[in-house]
């Protein structure tokens, strides 16, 4: 076998970009990615300058999160019953009104705070209606064998723009100020806009009829009653973050443990970069996902290497308390993470094949919707989690323990849901 055929099979399957949709969609991510950090950074970068309060700037996880949660869930029900390229349209054009008018708070010299937080507000329940409505749109355009590849690309260009981002927002900042951030990330949306209006009229196959109420949103919900492995794919990803995800003790550890300055530095950064920068290498390197058939098994030997690099992590940060060797132990830990972050997005990527292919067309938007909701409440609900337990036995402790309890919440799934563990797809033996 030539070392081009070996590569092949370990590099990233690309074969879904071969599907002008998809490959319209992807490429304008990557533009459009990079803007989304920009904001990302600039909006509590602007909230602190204006009211030197980190109270004020804590305040844009509430202001997140709540419109995250509820158009999240009503956003999948809009999914399952208007036409998805239309409903894309409308939320992306949201989004780009959002972008401007951050633009426009900051070209007036806005400095009220709360109109920033609204702002913010806004911005998400518009992503939380688009991310749930673009995800139930993959099965329209590919066979179920090529869903992984297609997660694990859009996937590993997200996880990019977290490391580039913060990397260029930290330098323009400085010499550009906010209002050119919002502008970049108002013009780059433009580009998914044209992509969006490229694709084709798609209506769900077996829509209800009139608009969606909460009624809609439960059935959505209820649907997982009789869908073990599909129930499953949430609860094992809730195991991995609650416990698993300790970016709220960052900062003192960064400070404490590998001495560096109490507000940032380069440790401080690359704590911040290791887990992003693991999923963008398990992406690029993700080929072998296309050929997984025993899908429910890899996704729990993938939390498994997550938990193990956390409880690497925290064993690096103990030994760096007790006994020094800051920079090695520093460097161990960002290895340990980076290992933690490339079994996190393949995980994601097979756990979201999962959903788009097992489901019905007509409850996809939902169960994307839960999807959405579940990943980004993971890591808040773990940020109170290991913050409370580090107050009480120590960053080292609460991190390795919790890396630990992932490993012990995932041998429980898989004994009290065996159908999760024997859960497979076929795979085309010619898939193209």
């Amino acid at each position: 076998m030539s070392l081009g055929s070996r590569l092949s099979g370990v590099l990233a399957d690309t074969r879904p970009l071969a599907e002008p949709h998809f490959r319209r969609l992807w490429t304008a991510q990557i533009i459009t990615v990079i803007g989304a950090q920009l904001t990302v950074v600039a909006v509590p970068a602007q909230i602190y300058a204006d009211t030197g309060s980190s109270a004020y700037v804590g305040l844009t996880g509430v202001f997140g999160l709540v419109p995250l949660v509820i158009f999240g869930l009503y956003g999948g029900a809009l999914a399952d019953h208007l036409d998805r390229r239309t409903l894309l349209m409308v939320s992306t054009c949201g989004l780009i009104a959002t972008s401007a008018l951050f633009w426009l708070q900051s070209a007036v010299g806005s400095t009220n705070v709360w109109l920033l937080l609204c702002l913010f507000a806004v911005q998400q329940a518009f992503f939380a209606v688009n991310q749930p409505t673009r995800s139930a749109v993959l099965p329209k355009l590919f066979p179920a064998h090529l869903l992984p590849a297609a997660n694990s690309l859009s996937m590993t260009v997200v996880q990019f723009g977290a490391i580039a981002g913060p990397l260029v927002a930290g330098i323009l900042i400085p010499i550009t100020g906010y209002t050119w951030m919002y502008l970049i990330d108002t013009c780059t949306l433009f580009a998914t806009l044209y992509a969006v209006v490229l694709l084709p009229g798609m209506p769900v196959e077996g829509a209800q009829q009139g608009a969606p109420g909460l009624r809609s949103v439960w059935e959505g919900i209820a649907y997982l009653r009789d869908k073990p492995v599909l129930l499953m794919s949430f609860v094992v990803d809730l195991i991995a973050m609650i416990f698993g995800m300790p970016r709220a003790l960052f900062p003192e550890i960064a400070h404490l443990s590998f001495h560096g300055p109490k507000d940032g530095g380069i440790a401080f950064a690359l704590l911040y970069a290791a887990i992003p920068a693991g999923a963008v290498v398990g992406g690029v390197f993700s080929g072998w996902i296309s050929r997984v058939e025993r899908q429910g098994r890899v996704v729990l030997w993938c939390i498994a290497v997550w938990g193990l690099g956390i409880v690497g992590f925290g064993l690096s940060v103990a030994v760096a308390d007790r006994v020094g060797f800051t920079g090695v132990m520093l460097g161990l830990g960002l290895l340990f993470m980076v290992v933690a972050g490339a079994g996190d997005v393949a995980s994601a990527a097979i756990r979201s094949a999962m959903l788009q292919s097992a489901a019905d067309d007509n409850v996809r938007g939902r169960l994307q919707g839960v999807f959405t909701v579940v990943v980004a409440g993971g890591p808040r609900i773990a940020d109170v989690v290991h913050g409370g337990a580090a107050a009480v036995v120590g960053t080292a402790a609460a991190t390795t323990g919790g890396g630990g309890l992932v490993l012990v919440g995932i041998a429980l799934c898989a004994l009290l849901v065996p159908s999760f563990v024997r859960y497979r797809v076929g795979r085309p033996s010619s898939a193209v």
